[in-house]
């Protein structure tokens, strides 16, 4: 440090040069006053280690003392640097031990004593240094002055005057203070005159300052006078000073008793918003302490818990009234208690005066609403907030016509500026409304101000014109506002008790809002707002309370009463009290009316708030949608659902939202919620869907929209024009209409493979039916109240519809229907306007024509895509959009309901005539209401006749080109059920009366190729599959439609003259399907009425077989199927006794066995048993249905038809359904290629049809024979044979039982039966050739037979294996037959022949039979399979027996006799001769296939041991339709058969002289032709036999 100063040189060469530096230093350092600090620091320096040196004897005293000397005057401060040199070196040096150290520091000084006064080394040196220099004389008395001089000076209080010693000071200062201030006086000259009497009266400075805070207490008017005054005086004063005196002030008050006057917190507002003093300072004074508000607060949450359990806890009465007492008394006893809180006080204060900050950080220190809770700091900060919006509220909120009471701004410059625009809110007002809270309920203007406030801004957020700033800027206000809507106002609404006014008042802004919004809103009130505060909680609590005690109490009867209860506790806790009401709906149904007559006194906020509580519940995850046995929707969601339609309907409830709900759910993949959608359509709409409707109803509803409103409901739901409309304007503001419909579409199928997993198929059914009727009743609301503009915008086109959005094709036509209606019709009416003057009838159609081609034309186009391009072969495009886009309303007018529901109007306007008591003006009003009505329908009833006439002879156009049969007719009646009947069938109940509807008017239509016959033999044949395949409504709705096709069918049936005059020489009942431009068949290709009744039969019988079917499955969904369809069908269905009886056994078994495990099956089963035993009057025998033997000709006697397919027939639909269902692909293929020149081939049956068909056969006519005489007789040889090949039969006629002993032959017959074909065979003289031939042809059948055992074996055992998995089932056969059928091995077989039924049984049971007949029997014919022998016995069997009076024959008996006689003997050679042949060769094959052949005998006896049966499998029972008739007549067949034996020579005899010699020849070319087809067809009977079986196990 010395070296940087002082250099030792200069102290070695001091007298040199030393001196000289040092000198120049100081004076260099003394003039440099740039840097005063660092200067005064470097002379220090300087001279302390000048003075260092020569305490260490490295310099003199007196060349030290002279150097000083000649410094001391360039600073005047010098001497004191050098005091403070000396004091620094004393202490050190004191500290030295070394002696001569200190004695160089005292000689130093005391030769500078000249340079330095006296007085500043008595401040700065030690006394004992002092005394040693002779400064002062002893050093102890120095010490003790000094310290007296201290306590003097810093310890003893100086006696001011007190008040009570000497008041004058103090009288004249509260003078001063007290005067008038009105004049010139300032607090400037106060000051003045106070700091006099300060000084004159010695005044205690703070004692005046307190004095001058309590005059300004006494004086608040005066705040300009006193708060300059006090901040001038401040600055005689220490800051704190005034804190302190306020502080003592508030201690004072905090004694027990204490009560702070409000003036003092005034005055420490104001001082707080001067800065005076700061809030920290003061905050330590005021009791009490944040931790005792914080354990209040808890305390207060905790008791309102209290209360809360208290509330839902069951409580006994007595118990009740003595709580509610006791909580009395503790409340009392807390308000006379209340503890005074100076920091609420003090926040009051600062309220009142407005200043905002202060007050918001005290709060800040407290729990949040802690200190608004208190209703005078909660009034203070509303009039606050008053205030601050006035401006802003004057300007955009005031109603129109409100005056409104000005509220005048605070004269205090620091308060909040008032708000003038929105933007302006966001600085204080947002943060003072939250600070609020709930407690804004204590000044209802106010809350009105705000929301109107709201509404303003949402008006001005909503309009487009601001710019992106702005935009930005009003999106943060607009969330602002959310969230004092969130914190404020309905938490507000909730304490504000019941006001009507502010509900709706907040409505208004509300519904600016969207409803995610207001859904947002409601849902955080509901399940949040009111755990926030204590307060909250006890209201919720007690709103339950009440809420319970109006919901006992509610009845029909009360309603009104209840109501206005429901209502005044609705407008201030709607989603609590709401919450509780749905909870009890959902319990209890019955009080559903109740509650929504009771819901008419609620505001409008209240509606919506109950339409989101709705959703809430719906939505609530913790609620299964299902029962417990999984089959059935629970009862909480179908109550709420209902709930739902009827309040949607009766009050003005917003729909979006719930809307909204079902189509999300129906995106997730959820159609439970579907029910809700249902019900709010059906009670808005008035659009009912039901499966139970009556026919009554059923008519109506084809009518126009009069007609259904009036007659097509259940309940004659009225005025739903209003909710309806709100219904539509929903759907189109938030483009929910289309949406809804194809999500609906789409999800059909989402229930059965995308949400129905795991779901019992019961359920699955339910889920399926409710979606798709929803959409019929959706799709039926739109059609109805959409404008047409509306419905096309928004429905694309039908292409788009499928392709795009995946939509069902029937969906599709459905949505789109309605479209091409619109379309059609609006067209029609331009063109009318374009020639008005022109009123003809035809021109009108030909217009209409005109604008169905214009619109349908582009629909034609689009539907191409839908389907492959083969399907437009058989059927085109315009037919199919035609069958697709009709409706009923099109096809006929439903007048005996127009005439039903104008003849109910008359009847009503009747009794308002007749009645006394009506008041004449009602009478009046319901007369003329009656009268326009009644106009309307006849009106509507005109329009439909016009329009049904037009779209008749629009289609009388069509139908030339509507059926294109490029392939086959079979094939065009396959593409027409499959694309068009079946889908649209079970769409819905109309559809299926549509579905038949338009078969039959094809029909009468005489359209080209459309064979009826087919079509109504498909849809009869078998239904298992259809009814299989459905769910429960859709199998209400095709019992429909077999229904209307039985009714058609029935009429034709019933009387001959109607059956000439609708068929009779219609194309439709052709039996040849010749090439497609060779449509007129002559009178024998016809059907004639008796063959129609035999087909009649085959298809009553037909039903019969599927229904016992389904019957005995066991299955759920078969059984409840067939019993709804036999319900439908049951006023023409069963018509035949037996068929009948063989029902009811089977439904008596399905009552018996399924009382205890399905009750619903057995209630449909005793309904069905109830109904079917009240139609047994009306049921008639077999014979009185049909005749059983064939019709008698008067030109010829009737001849036999030689079996199945015979190719010389000409009528030859000749009905063999035994035949159809065995013929194969193969088998038309080889037909075709004989008949290519000529006829189209139809027989594709087995291998095209869809699984619903089984058989296509169709009746034939034994009158075709006559003609078919008069052919041969015309035509040469070569053209029959060509003409034999090109006629190829459609289907060969069911063949029935011969008499009432045909229905099932004894044992002994059979073992005679297999020998009649044979004998048949060989009664038949042929020439030489004919025999070759036939040889031939036995050799080609018996290797053909060779090949086809092995088939045989395979598929044996493959129908043993299934029926191992088959249950066994009981059998109803007595205990002979069992034993007769098993040695048999079952031989029986189904009886084929022309004209009449046989014993239903499946094809797999005849299959089987017919092979182990192969295998086992030792005779089997050349050139036919065993069914086709039996069906030839059989045939001559009935010619024997049903003529046995025919127009004499030429021969007499004897010669018949001997003739007879030879014949026979000739036929027993020749099958002896075969015999012997086949059982060689059979051994031959037995040895091949004996272990094969081994395990299945002995597996099939062992089965028929187990089963009593013989050959039967799950799928075909023994005890078929025909049971009862063959048990009642089995005694008859036993006595009968040894008369039949005896017989059985004469038959063929018989049969053969009843011809004449000519139709010998045809015989025998019907029999050549007869054995190419069994030989073409052999192989592949036993392929389709095989597909047969395992379809139906399938």
């Amino acid at each position: 440090m010395a070296a940087a100063v002082l250099p030792a040189d200069w102290i070695k060469n001091w007298e040199k040069s030393g001196k000289n530096e040092f000198l120049q230093l100081c004076r260099s350092l003394s003039e440099s006053k740039s840097h005063d600090s660092v200067t005064f620091k470097d002379i220090q320096q300087a001279l302390y280690e000048l003075a260092y040196h020569v305490i260490r004897g490295n310099l003199k005293q007196d060349q030290a003392a002279n150097v000083l000397g000649d410094i001391i005057d360039l600073r005047d401060d010098m001497p004191s640097i050098l005091a403070d040199v000396f004091c620094i070196l004393d202490i050190e040096t004191s500290c030295l031990e070394e002696k001569s150290k200190r004695d160089h520091f005292t000689q130093l000084v005391i030769s500078c004593l000249y340079l330095v006064s006296d007085t500043i080394l008595k401040e700065r040196l030690d006394p004992e240094t002092l005394e040693s220099l002779g400064l002062i004389k002893q050093s102890q008395q120095f010490n003790q002055k000094s310290v007296k001089i201290k306590t003097k000076l810093f310890y003893k209080q100086q006696k001011f005057n007190l008040l009570r010693e000497e008041n004058e000071g103090y009288a004249k200062l509260i003078a001063e203070l007290g005067q008038d201030f009105s004049g010139s006086i300032t607090s400037d000259l106060i000051l003045e005159n106070i700091k006099s009497l300060i000084g004159c009266f010695n005044l205690d400075p703070n004692r005046v300052l307190d004095i001058i805070l309590e005059v300004y207490e006494c004086r608040p008017d005066h705040d300009d006078f006193f708060v300059p005054l006090i901040e001038s005086y401040m600055y005689m004063c220490e800051p704190q000073t005034l804190c302190h005196i306020l502080g003592f002030k508030f201690r004072f008050y905090q004694e027990p008793n204490g009560e702070t006057p409000s003036s003092l917190y005034r005055v420490a507002a104001i001082l707080l918003q001067q800065n005076l003093i700061e809030l920290e300072d003061l905050y330590v004074h005021l009791l009490p302490v944040d931790t005792a508000i914080l354990e209040e607060h808890k305390r207060e949450i905790m008791e309102a818990k209290q209360v809360v359990r208290k509330l839902t806890l069951v409580v006994l009465s007595s118990e009740k009234t003595e709580d509610k007492e006791k909580e009395k008394e503790k409340e009392e006893e807390k308000a006379e208690k209340l503890p005074d809180n100076q920091k609420l006080g003090l926040l009051e204060a600062l309220l009142k005066i407005g200043d905002w900050q202060h007050a918001q950080s005290i709060m800040d220190h407290m729990p949040s609403f802690y200190a608004t809770s208190h209703k005078s700091i909660a009034m203070a900060l509303c009039k606050l907030i008053n205030m601050t919006i006035e401006p802003l509220y004057r300007r955009v909120g005031v109603p129109k016509g409100a005056k409104g009471l000005p509220c005048p701004p605070l004269q205090n410059k620091r308060a909040p500026k008032p708000a003038e625009c929105f933007e302006d809110l966001r600085k204080d007002v947002f943060n003072m409304l939250c600070s609020l809270g709930p407690h804004l309920s204590h000044d209802p203007i106010l809350f009105a101000k705000v929301v109107r406030l709201g509404k303003a801004f949402m008006k001005e957020f909503q309009s487009d014109g601001s710019k992106q700033d702005e935009k930005e800027k009003m999106e943060i206000l607009f969330s602002s506002l959310l969230s004092i809507t969130d914190q404020v106002l309905l938490p507000s609404v909730t304490l504000m008790g019941c006001n009507a006014c502010m509900s709706e008042e907040l409505w208004g802004m509300f519904k600016t809002f969207s409803y995610h919004f207001r859904y947002r809103l409601y849902g955080q009130w509901k399940n949040e707002t009111y755990n926030s505060h204590p307060l909250l909680m006890k209201v919720k609590a007690q709103t339950i309370d009440r809420a319970k005690y109006i919901m006992k109490r509610l009845t029909k009867e009360n309603v009104k009463p209840s109501g206005r209860q429901i209502g005044k506790l609705s407008h201030s806790n709607p989603t609590i009290l709401f919450d509780y009401i749905l909870s009890q709906i959902q319990k209890y149904d019955n009080l559903i009316t109740p509650v929504v007559d009771s819901l008419k006194y609620l505001t409008s906020l209240n509606y919506d708030v109950l339409a989101y509580c709705i959703i809430e519940a719906l939505a609530n995850p913790e609620k299964e949608r299902m029962k417990h046995d999984d089959t059935t929707i629970s009862n909480w969601l179908q109550s709420l659902a209902s709930f739902c339609g009827a309040v949607f309907r009766k009050y003005p409830i917003e729909l979006p939202g719930l809307l909204q709900y079902v189509a999300n759910q129906l995106k997730a993949g959820k159609s439970f919620d579907l029910l809700i959608l249902k019900e709010v359509v059906q009670k808005m709409a008035g659009i009912e869907i039901t499966e139970e409707i009556t026919m009554e109803q059923l008519e109506a509803m084809t009518g126009g929209e009069q007609l259904k409103a009036e007659g097509g409901y259940f309940g004659q739901i009225r005025n739903t024009k209003k909710s309806s409309q709100r219904l539509k304007d929903a759907l189109l503001d938030h483009d929910l209409a289309l949406p809804l419909c194809l999500l609906m579409a789409q999800q059909r199928n989402g229930v059965i493979f995308q949400e129905g997993g795991e779901k019992h198929l019961k359920l699955v059914g339910k889920l399926y039916d409710q979606c798709h009727d929803t959409l019929v009743q959706f799709g039926g609301f739109l059609a109805s109240n959409l404008s047409t503009e509306d419905y096309i915008k928004r429905v694309p086109s039908i292409d788009v519809l499928c392709n795009e959005f995946h939509t069902p094709h029937d969906a599709a036509f459905f949505l789109s229907r309605p479209m091409y209606a619109h379309h059609i019709s609006s067209k029609y009416d331009e063109l009318k306007k374009a020639e008005k003057g022109n009123k003809q009838q035809q021109h009108k159609v030909h217009k209409y024509i005109t604008s169905c081609e214009l619109v349908m034309a582009p629909v034609h186009d689009a539907v191409i895509s839908l389907h492959p391009p083969k399907v437009w072969d058989d059927i085109s495009p315009q037919f199919y959009a035609t069958f697709w886009s009709l409706t009923m309303y099109d096809l006929a007018v439903p007048q005996n309901s127009y005439n039903r529901e104008v003849s109910k109007l008359k009847i009503q306007m009747k009794a308002i005539d007749d009645n006394i008591e009506m008041p004449l003006n009602k009478k009046k009003k319901e007369r003329e209401r009656c009268t326009a009505l009644q106009d309307k329908l006849q009106e509507e009833e005109k329009k439909q006749m016009e329009h049904v006439g037009r779209v008749l002879q629009r289609m009388k156009l069509e139908k030339d080109s509507w059926l294109l049969a490029k392939s086959t007719k079979n094939e065009t009646i396959t593409k027409f059920l499959q694309l068009c009947i079946f889908p649209r069938c079970i769409f819905s109940t109309i559809d299926a009366i549509y579905c038949a509807r338009f078969v039959e008017l094809v029909h009468q239509q005489k359209t080209p190729n459309f064979s009826t016959l087919l079509c109504y033999d498909r849809v009869f044949s078998d239904i298992i599959y259809t009814v299989a395949s459905c769910t429960e409504n859709e199998a209400s709705r095709y019992g429909r439609f077999l229904c209307c096709m039985l009714e058609t069918v029935t009429k034709w049936h019933s009387d001959k003259n109607v059956y000439e005059k609708e068929c009779g020489n219609y194309p439709g009942f052709l039996t040849i399907l010749r090439a497609t431009g060779f449509d007129g068949g002559n009178k024998a290709d016809q059907l004639d009425y008796e063959n129609f009744r035999h087909v009649v039969h085959k298809w009553h019988y037909k039903l019969t077989k599927a229904s016992v079917h389904c019957l005995e499955t066991g299955e759920y969904t078969h059984i409840r199927n067939i019993l709804i369809v036999l319900t439908k069908i049951l006023p023409w269905y069963p018509k035949v006794l037996n068929l009948g009886q063989a029902l009811e056994r089977r439904v008596q078994k399905i009552c018996q066995e399924e009382k205890e495990k399905r009750p619903d099956l057995y209630a449909l089963a005793m309904g069905y048993s109830g109904q079917l035993k009240s139609r047994k009057p009306y049921m008639v025998p077999e014979n009185e249905f049909h005749h059983k033997d064939p019709p008698v000709r008067s030109v010829a006697p009737a001849v036999i038809q030689n079996g199945p397919g015979s190719a010389g027939q000409p009528a030859s639909i000749t009905v063999n359904a035994a035949k159809t269902e065995e013929c194969t692909a193969e088998e038309t293929e080889k037909a075709k290629e004989k008949s290519q020149s000529a006829a189209k081939v139809v027989n594709k049956a087995a291998s095209a049809t869809p699984k619903m068909s089984t058989s296509n056969g169709n009746a034939a006519s034994n009158s075709s024979k006559l003609v078919k005489e008069k052919d041969d007789k015309e035509k040469s040889g070569k053209e029959k044979e060509k003409e034999k090949k090109e006629k190829v039969p459609v289907a060969i006629p069911e063949a029935k039982m011969q008499g009432k002993e045909g229905k099932e032959k004894p044992k002994e017959e059979r073992a005679v039966k297999d020998d009649k074909p044979r004998e048949a065979k060989e009664k038949t003289p042929k020439s030489d050739k004919e025999k070759e031939k036939v040889k031939k042809e036995d050799k080609a059948s018996k290797e053909e037979k060779s090949k086809i055992v092995v088939t045989n074996i395979e598929l044996k055992l493959a129908a043993e294996k299934e029926r191992e998995r088959e249950p066994s089932r009981e059998r109803e056969v007595s205990k002979d037959t069992k034993s007769k059928e098993s040695i048999k091995g079952g031989d029986k077989v189904a009886v084929v022949g022309p004209l009449k039924s046989p014993v239903p049984r499946s094809e797999q049971q005849e299959s089987e039979r017919e092979q182990k007949r192969r295998k086992l029997d030792t005779h089997s014919s050349p050139s036919h399979s065993s069914t086709v022998k039996d069906n030839f016995s059989d045939l001559k069997d009935s010619s024997s027996k049903h003529y046995p009076n025919h127009t004499a024959p030429t021969l007499s008996k004897s010669k018949e006799r001997e003739v007879d006689k030879k014949d026979l003997d000739k036929s027993r050679e020749r099958s002896r001769e075969r015999e012997k042949k086949e059982e060689k060769e059979r051994k031959e094959r037995k040895r091949d296939h004996s272990n094969n052949d081994r395990e299945v005998s002995q597996e099939i006896k062992r089965r028929k041991e187990e089963n009593g049966t013989g050959g039967s499998s799950k799928h075909s029972k023994s005890e078929s339709p025909s049971d009862s008739p063959r048990s009642n007549e089995k005694e008859k067949n036993k006595s009968k058969s040894s008369s039949k034996e005896k017989s059985d020579s004469l038959k063929p005899d018989k049969m053969e002289k009843s011809s004449s010699g000519s139709k010998k020849e045809s015989r025998h070319d019907k029999e050549k032709s007869e054995k190419k087809e069994k030989r073409d067809s052999s192989g592949g009977k036993e392929e389709k036999k095989h597909h047969k079986s395992s379809d139906k196990h399938r």
